[in-house]
């Protein structure tokens, strides 16, 4: 099939296909009569693996480790479920580092709604902002009850 036939079948645009066969993680061949070229089932197979995988946050270099196992017969499960598992504590951390900033700006909020609008002074821009450090707005501690465990999903 050519580029616009495995583009249509999955969905996406002929461009996202040329990159990934630019790239080198799809190798089509050359027809002979045109020199167009041509996707065969692996391709395809190809392609939707990297859909999946990205929709996962998978890197291309990532992609590119996992192909080049399984290019050479190796199994590249045990790699997947490690990089899973650590994009899954960075999600986590990063989480948790949101629900702190969102406590943070909340409290900012509420203290600064009652707070006049000063003019700007030669060393002060925002009294708001810049006040922020003598203010008591903490780092926000997350409670117990504020953390979401994420867990592992399934990956078919």
């Amino acid at each position: 099939m050519r580029v616009n036939q495995l583009a249509n079948e999955l969905a996406i645009t002929a461009d996202t296909v040329r990159f990934y066969t630019r790239i080198g993680l799809l190798n089509p061949n050359k027809s002979p009569v045109n020199g167009y070229k041509i996707y065969n089932d692996k391709d395809k197979s190809r392609m939707q693996f990297i859909l999946s995988a990205r929709k996962l946050d998978f890197s291309v270099d990532e992609i590119k480790v996992i192909f080049s196992k399984t290019d050479h017969g190796e199994s590249a499960c045990h790699l997947v479920r490690a990089l899973v598992k650590q994009k899954l504590d960075e999600t986590e951390q990063q989480f948790n580092e949101m629900v702190k900033l969102r406590s943070r700006l909340s409290q900012a909020v509420d203290q600064w709604s009652t707070m006049p609008d000063n003019l700007p002074t030669g060393n002060m821009v925002c009294h708001l902002i810049e006040g922020t450090h003598q203010a008591n707005l903490p780092t926000a501690s997350v409670n117990q009850h504020d953390k979401i465990k994420l867990t592992s999903m399934e990956v078919k």
